[in-house]
């Protein structure tokens, strides 16, 4: 770079020369491969398929099939499949739309060239009849767009209603588009990534692998077994393919389009698969490749380090199939035979963060009624689902589980050559293989996870300690004694055979996201620090645990401020569609957006203060307000009333009641039924069938009567017994709502 004076100015003229590279249009980078699966392509798949020459196998006779021929017959019917799909869909390169206007149609486009040319005659002539024409395009041209727009939003919705998850991010990706961090892809990246993912499990592996145990003894017993699988029937089969949500890939080669909408001609080969691979204990190859794709974690991440990349793995829609057929079988057999962790609310029906969040909180708040601190320790596992091993799983579903026969044959089998790569736009990295783990993106994932864990409660039952689960988050407390020494002693002696544990399991603690907090100590901090010795590190006055922000001190303030942020921040960004959505389609998007972070976990808000509910309701104020058109400084009752929204404090008790309800209807998880017993008086009374609830004596109204064991009793009993007499969950929740809803309005 040169800086010379020119002697004409007191500027200096600067000289540099910059090296352009030159962008390959063209690229494979910045295209991806799609499939354009339609109606039209459906049909011509199936008729092509039928009549294709593929060599019936005997849809009845499975015993001549063996492992080898499975993977013959699947290997053929996939060939098969992909053949018929480059002709009737190949596969074609489209490049990404750098802006996202999904709304817009053939007949919108056709409008804005109609508007454009009239910009430009009028640009050129500048005559009043040119300028009228440009007015009456751009009206028709805006008209059309909020047109379209409104009913693609619309369609979002209601789509979507009942699947928050799936509408956030629809809705989030077309009021706020942004590029595709990864759009220019290559061989190396991909390579790249791959080398990263497997080489930070295999990392994990050997600084760890000193202390596994390669023949571990089961530490429980199964009297039951379960040593084979019930083969589907066609009924079944589509029972379970309905239920499955759609899968996109492009590299899946039976897309799952063509499964749903062709199950009638497609289905009996399909059954014949499903049934051939659970009768032979045979998972067939092409079922055990994932594809990977990496997603930033979060948006405001460095896009260039991998390590700020999450692995999301997609696995072919007939595995998925196959998986669901198992998971029922197996799920239903663990709930016979009592076989799965009390405490342990992931990946199990009637059980939520929330539900497992409740019996904490709840036991944390009956300590500190009796006068003593508490402590709750969380623990976190290091790529926990990719460190499972493969021989310490098989024994386990053997000893603990007790599966048995061709049913271990076929886990076996569904564990063993696994492989993965990793895929950006156009380009695949090499295969690589998947020697530990349970596979994330499949069905069995979970369930298989839950059940390597069960061992590590005995552990806590030993040490007379309180502990739940959710999926791999491990939390565990216990009321600390007078003898504040001996209390902790015996949680050290717990978590470090928990660690060893662990370590024999080739799972890996990781010791710096522990987390620890003591629940209404009145011991000054720094002795607290010298009383907690190794976990003194790990102590905090608040963490966030399943999504929810918990303090020393019950208060709950910073949960309270994370959701009026949030709530205010979804409301803005709602507000920026509101001209385009209808009001029956705005209701369903606050709801999903804002009301359902108002009543996450709402059932802990039980007892709080009168401010904290008061910034609560002032995100109810302003989604009614946004929703109904109320000025600011108009009284915001009359619009809840019109909308027929209970406020934040009638929310909360709603939810504590419909869990007192499920409770007592056998729909809830058997450690929330622990909490509560019915009320059986000394003698004959009238009131004895009406289905009260005993009452819990316990002494402080911030701590004690905040818990659900006493909330949910004194709440429950204030009802109409006629409410209480109902035995559907519908018309308890909206004989219920109507009871609230004229508590506080009617009644005020």
């Amino acid at each position: 770079m040169d800086i010379d004076n020119a002697g004409i100015s007191d500027h200096f003229l600067v000289m540099f020369d910059v090296e352009l590279r030159a962008i390959d249009l063209n690229s494979k980078g910045c295209h991806r491969p799609v499939r354009i699966i339609n109606s039209e392509t459906v049909a011509n798949f199936i008729t092509t398929f039928l009549n294709f020459a593929l060599s019936d196998p005997d849809f009845t006779d499975l015993n001549c099939y063996t492992p080898p021929l499975v993977d013959d017959f699947v290997n053929a019917m996939l060939s098969t499949s992909c053949a018929i799909l480059d002709i009737v869909a190949p596969k074609k390169m489209k490049r990404p739309r750098t802006s996202h206007q999904p709304w817009l149609n053939d007949t919108i486009r056709a409008l804005r060239r109609v508007c454009r040319q009239s910009e430009r005659r009028w640009k050129k002539d500048r005559l009043q009849i040119s300028y009228d024409i440009l007015c009456r395009s751009r009206f028709l041209y805006q008209n059309s767009v909020k047109a379209a727009k409104a009913a693609f939003l619309s369609d979002i919705i209601e789509t979507n209603s009942h699947n928050p998850r799936m509408l956030f991010k629809i809705f989030n990706s077309v009021i706020n588009p942004c590029p595709d961090s990864l759009s220019s892809a290559s061989q190396a990246l991909c390579e790249q990534f791959l080398n990263h993912f497997s080489g930070k499990v295999l990392l994990l592996k050997a600084s760890h692998s000193h202390s596994l145990v390669l023949n571990p003894v089961p530490v429980l017993g199964c009297m039951s077994t379960f040593s084979h699988f019930e083969l589907l029937s066609l009924p079944t089969l589509k029972g379970i393919i309905e239920k499955l949500r759609n899968s996109n890939s492009v590299h899946d080669i039976l897309p799952s389009r063509i499964i749903k909408e062709g199950f009638e001609e497609i289905g009996p080969c399909i059954l014949f698969l499903m049934n051939l691979s659970l009768f032979v204990g045979c998972v067939p190859t092409a079922f055990k490749h994932a594809v990977v794709h990496p997603v930033l974690k979060k948006s405001n991440f460095d896009q260039k380090d991998p390590a700020n990349y999450r692995p999301i793995s997609k696995l072919p829609f007939l595995s998925k199939i196959l998986e669901k057929a198992v998971f029922l079988q197996i799920q239903a057999y663990l709930v016979a035979n009592n076989i799965t962790d009390k405490y342990q609310s992931g990946f199990k029906p009637h059980h939520s963060t929330e539900t497992a969040l409740l019996r904490v909180y709840n036991d944390l708040l009956i300590f500190a009624d009796s006068g003593r601190p508490a402590v709750l320790v969380l623990l976190d596992l290091s790529s926990a689902f990719d460190m499972v091993d493969h021989n310490i799983l098989l024994m386990r579903l053997e000893h603990v589980v007790g599966i048995k026969g061709s049913a271990l044959n076929w886990f076996n089998s569904y564990l063993t050559d696994r492989s993965y790569s990793v895929v950006i736009g156009g380009y695949s990295s090499s295969v690589a293989p998947l020697c530990c783990g349970v596979p994330q993106g499949s069905v069995l994932g979970p369930l298989l996870f839950s059940l390597y864990m069960l061992p590590l409660g005995s552990i806590f039952e030993k040490y007379n300690i309180s502990y739940h689960f959710y999926a791999d988050d491990i939390q565990i407390y216990c009321q600390l004694t007078d003898d504040l020494s001996a209390s902790l002693n015996s949680l050290y002696d717990c978590l470090s055979e928990v660690k060893d544990w662990l370590s024999e399991n080739s799972l890996v603690l990781n010791e710096k996201k522990t987390e620890v907090m003591v629940f209404d100590s009145h011991i000054p901090r720094d002795q607290l620090v010298a009383l907690l010795g190794p976990l003194a590190n790990s102590l905090s006055d608040s963490m966030r645990n399943l999504g929810v922000y918990l303090d020393s001190s019950f208060k709950l303030d910073k949960q309270v401020s994370s959701v009026v942020k949030s709530g205010f921040f979804q409301l803005r960004q709602i507000s920026k569609a509101k001209h385009y959505i209808p009001h029956r389609d705005l209701e369903k998007l606050i709801h999903a957006f804002v009301t359902s972070r108002l009543d996450y976990c709402n059932s802990l808000y039980c007892g709080l203060p009168a401010f904290s509910l008061r910034r609560l309701q002032l995100v109810q104020n302003a989604a009614a307000r946004l929703l109904t058109g109320t000025r600011k400084f108009d009284p915001i009752t009359p619009a809840l009333v019109d909308l027929h929204w209970l406020p934040i404090k009638y929310r909360i008790e709603f939810k504590i009641l419909l869990l007192t309800f499920k409770i007592l209807n056998n729909t809830a998880p058997s450690y929330l039924t622990d909490l509560l017993n019915l009320h059986t008086p000394c003698r004959a009374l009238r009131s004895s069938d009406q289905l009260l609830l005993a009452q819990p004596k316990l002494r402080l109204k911030t701590r004690g009567d905040r818990a659900f064991a006493s909330a949910a009793p004194k709440l429950w009993n204030s009802l109409p017994a006629s409410i209480r007499a109902l035995d559907s969950v519908q018309s308890f929740k909206s004989r219920l709502k109507a009871y609230l809803f004229d508590l506080a309005f009617l009644t005020s």
